[in-house]
């Protein structure tokens, strides 16, 4: 029963730090015009969605719905921006896991394209309802690839911790299941 305790509680977790992540970083990173913005929730999403979900579970855009959404409670003002980018997102990396070996490249890969697709359209849809008047180009340089890069970087962390753990989990679930399904 903890077992399944643990992916929320990481995530939670993760939502928590994510509004303290900025203070981690060094002063003069910050004093400039770029925009750093966590979205390690996000990155936990992925390795879900490439090492947890199985080809008939999606746990990641249902966690992404959730914590996408506890996100939008927290950190914005509009409902449903995070929630709905978040679990889309997760879906599309779910989708292409079917297609591609899950791996190191592929995990950064994903990673790496999910994290721009996820900025951009938050940032598409401020812009729509005018929480954010960024000029494209000064978003691209000043707030989508420092992004990016802090995000893949926590990508690089996240990866050797949990992607054995999610894996053991993984077959965990699908051996108690089949437990389950013999009673």
């Amino acid at each position: 029963m903890m077992k399944r305790l643990l992916i929320p509680l990481i995530l939670f977790l993760l939502l928590v730090i994510e509004g303290v992540a900025l203070d981690i970083l060094p002063v003069s990173l910050l004093k400039g015009d770029l925009v750093f913005v966590s979205h390690w929730v996000f990155v936990f999403l992925v390795l879900l969605a490439i090492f947890y979900d199985r080809g008939d579970t999606h746990f990641s855009v249902f966690y992404g719905l959730l914590f996408g959404l506890l996100t939008d409670i927290v950190y914005t003002g509009i409902l449903g921006v995070y929630m709905f980018s978040y679990a889309f997102i997760a879906y599309m990396i779910h989708g292409m896991t079917k297609i591609w070996h899950a791996n190191f490249f592929v995990t950064i890969l994903l990673g790496t394209v999910g994290l721009i697709f996820v900025e951009i359209f938050i940032n598409l849809i401020f812009s729509v309802t005018g929480v954010a008047e960024l000029v494209w180009k000064d978003y691209l340089v000043d707030r989508l690839v420092p992004t990016v890069i802090a995000n893949v970087a926590f990508l690089l962390v996240l990866y050797p911790i949990f992607t054995k753990r999610l894996i053991r989990w993984k077959d965990e679930q699908l051996s108690d299941s089949t437990k389950f399904n013999r009673l």
